[in-house]
């Protein structure tokens, strides 16, 4: 294994408003961390945001167990330790771009925001991103997050080469050509193999995107909507469990140049107290939610992508999200809104419904086909526990793998059982990181780590 120690040079709608989270920050409060939605929490014995892969390493070499947390946006216990926290977003680098101008080297500890922010001053955007965009690059890469669009992969299919620190203090970097077997461990890896310093992704020229929203009868919507995103380079729908109508939102690269308006951030605000209206009154959760659907109103916007892409969200919800065979996408959310209506559950939340390309990745739950991706949420202080359970059997029973950073209750037996190459990743895991430094105890019962 190749080792190098030099380091490298540098949602117009109230309901539209529920979906993702905005300002997405780890807390850390006494010495104590939550996540973004408050409902995993842990005590490390400690709390770095080192500055140079110096001190970093030299940490990493004595440590007992190490985590790296990023926009603390994962509802899984991924970044629970009761050993070392270390924060990399204060981490001294910066953006080197290829001579071919098609990759850059970029610093893995760097939030989403910021990231393209900086590619768009250079000229640069990403093929593809989710709807929020406070997570780290390594933190999205390594869980498999991903946006809409029926041709284009999770961010981890961006990835082309990692800087890592690995267990015992040393850097290594890896890519398809050079240490193959780990690069291909990395590309999806929650953080077992090693730290991500920094990243080599693929980039496009800057460009612009359209972004349209309209209300369509959910009934309709799923007899078109693979018409829909056969001809859209994103499309996406939401609609509440209750309602009658969806919410579309479909984006398309466009040149027209008109300036970017910024959504109405108070619209979250009208959204939570509709939440919390519901939670207090729930026989009128249908009512309710059929009536927000009456004020979505036809809109259009523009901008630079990285400003199209994401939406500032601040209700807090929790977050099971299930990726299935395509062909059964649709079928599968008609099941589970039936199901929810059924038994009259309390669901404040919308789904959320998109398409992802296919990829080659070990653990990526988009390995064996194009994938429907469907997402249920909850408003967090509400009771999500025992509808997500009977959801996920659902989403299971037709050939479901979860979001890993997502909640879901996979044992190691059934991960083995979904992921064949996940024993190739636990060689490789085996081998660079043999007394589990990496592993939380989540990670290890996941994965059958000793």
């Amino acid at each position: 294994m190749k080792r190098n120690d030099d380091k490298r040079n540098s949602w117009t709608s109230s309901v539209r408003a529920a979906t993702h989270a905005s300002k997405i920050d780890a807390q850390f409060v006494s010495g104590r961390w939550q996540n973004w939605s408050g409902s995993v929490t842990a005590q490390p014995n400690e709390i770095l945001a080192p500055r140079t892969e110096t001190e970093l390493s030299a940490f990493v070499r004595s440590a007992r167990k190490v985590r790296v947390v990023g926009a603390g946006h994962s509802f899984m216990p991924l970044c629970a330790t009761d050993g070392a926290l270390i924060d990399l977003s204060k981490f001294e680098d910066a953006i080197e771009v290829a001579s071919d101008r098609r990759t850059v080297w970029a610093p893995a500890g760097w939030s989403l925001k910021r990231l393209t922010h900086a590619l768009w001053e250079l000229g640069f955007s990403l093929a593809n991103q989710g709807d929020v965009n406070p997570q780290s690059l390594a933190g999205a890469i390594s869980t498999g997050t991903h946006g809409t669009g029926a041709e284009l992969g999770s961010l981890a299919t961006m990835a082309r080469a990692f800087r890592l620190l690995l267990a015992d203090g040393s850097i290594v970097e890896c890519s398809a050509e050079d240490n193959p077997q780990l690069f291909q461990a990395q590309r999806l890896s929650l953080g077992l193999l090693g730290i991500a310093l920094r990243i080599r992704i693929d980039v496009l020229p800057a460009y612009r995107l359209e972004e349209k929203i309209r209300r369509v009868p959910f009934a309709a919507l799923l007899e078109e909507f693979d018409a829909l995103a056969a001809t859209h380079r994103h499309a996406e729908f939401f609609v509440f469990p209750y309602a009658q109508d969806a919410i579309v939102k479909t984006l398309h690269p466009t040149d027209d140049t008109g300036a970017f308006r910024p959504e109405d951030v108070r619209e979250q605000k009208t959204f939570e107290r509709c939440c919390e209206f519901m939670s207090s009154v729930p026989f009128m959760v249908g009512p309710t939610q059929r009536l927000m659907m009456t004020q979505v109103r036809a809109s259009r916007r523009v901008g630079p992508a990285h400003q199209i892409f994401p939406s500032e969200r601040t209700v807090r919800f929790e977050e099971m999200e299930y990726e299935l065979p395509r062909a059964v996408g649709l079928q599968v959310l008609a099941e589970v809104i039936a199901w929810i209506r059924k038994r009259k559950l309390l669901v404040a939340f919308p789904f959320e419904f998109r398409w992802t390309a296919a990829d080659d990745i070990w653990l990526s739950p988009f390995n064996r086909g194009p994938a429907a991706s469907i997402s249920i949420h909850q408003y967090a202080p509400m009771s999500w526990q025992a509808i997500f359970n009977d959801a996920e059997a659902i989403f299971r029973a037709h050939g479901g793998r979860p979001h890993w950073a997502k909640r879901h209750t996979l044992s190691a037996e059934e991960v083995f059982e979904l992921y064949p190459l996940a024993q190739r990743f636990c060689a490789v895991r085996a081998e660079v990181d043999p007394r589990a430094k990496f592993a939380n105890a989540h990670l290890q019962q996941l994965f059958a780590i000793d």
